[in-house]
């Protein structure tokens, strides 16, 4: 799989982003793209079935460090996207992402430093940065 070059991909939206210029229709667009992610995985569910969603409650034995939580939690997701879903949900998160970038590119934000700044927190945080 080819790397894609983040300032090359915010450069790309910027030049073709005409139609909704607006802060506000990007806003919107954006709002629309994550709803469509969403969508796009409940529907490999509940149409597809190619994955399930198994959730219940994350429990951790009392002595757990923190460092050990993570052995002890679940993604309540058992099977894995068909090649049909994940060409979907791909296509979702793709246009999620243009919107992404065009909200950077019109807040004159730079998509790539914000990722650095963001992979640096959680290196230094490391288990701290839990969200």
């Amino acid at each position: 799989m080819e790397h894609v070059d983040v300032p090359s991909f915010q450069e790309a939206v910027s030049e073709y982003l005409i139609r909704h210029r607006s802060i506000l229709d990007c806003i919107s667009k954006f709002d629309e793209a994550s709803a469509r992610v969403n969508r796009a995985i409940i529907k490999a569910v509940t149409s597809c079935g190619c994955v399930r969603i198994s959730a219940s409650r994350q429990t951790f034995p009392p002595d757990a460090s923190l460092a050990d939580l993570k052995k002890y939690t679940a993604s309540h997701l058992d099977g894995t996207l068909c090649p049909e879903c994940r060409e979907v949900v791909e296509s979702e998160f793709g246009r999620a992402l243009f919107y992404i970038a065009a909200l950077c590119d019109l807040l004159d934000l730079d998509m790539e430093q914000i990722m650095e700044i963001e992979r640096r927190r959680l290196s230094t945080l490391g288990i701290f940065s839990l969200t």
